[in-house]
């Protein structure tokens, strides 16, 4: 089991822009999926961004051309740029590698 510990969250104004970050606790390969989820209060998880085994990215189309997934193989690491960030946006945001999840780090977009 891979231990993946997210971080970066907090609270931004609408516009604003976060990083969240996510490194996991062994080697990461492509060949595994891997990517960000959220869950919104009483909403169901969502995928917002992902790194595809066969490597493509795909994007929930409520962030598309505002979120970059991205990943750092020698720091074992994945990371999400949000930007022009909405309130709608707010969530608890996951990383996951395969079939393990990280803890989430929680994103609040408010004036």
């Amino acid at each position: 089991q891979v231990q993946l510990v997210e971080s970066g969250g907090g609270l931004v104004q609408p516009g604003g822009s976060l990083r969240l970050s996510c490194v996991a606790s062994t080697n990461i390969f492509s060949i595994y999926t891997m990517g960000w989820y959220r869950q919104a209060p009483g909403k169901q998880r969502e995928l917002v961004a992902i790194f595809t085994s066969a490597g493509f990215t795909d994007y929930a189309d409520s962030v598309k051309g505002r979120f970059t997934i991205s990943r750092d193989y020698a720091k074992k690491a994945m990371y999400l740029q949000m930007n022009s960030l909405k309130p709608e946006d707010t969530a608890v945001y996951y990383c996951r590698y395969a079939s393990d999840w990280g803890q989430g780090t929680k994103v609040t977009v408010s004036s």
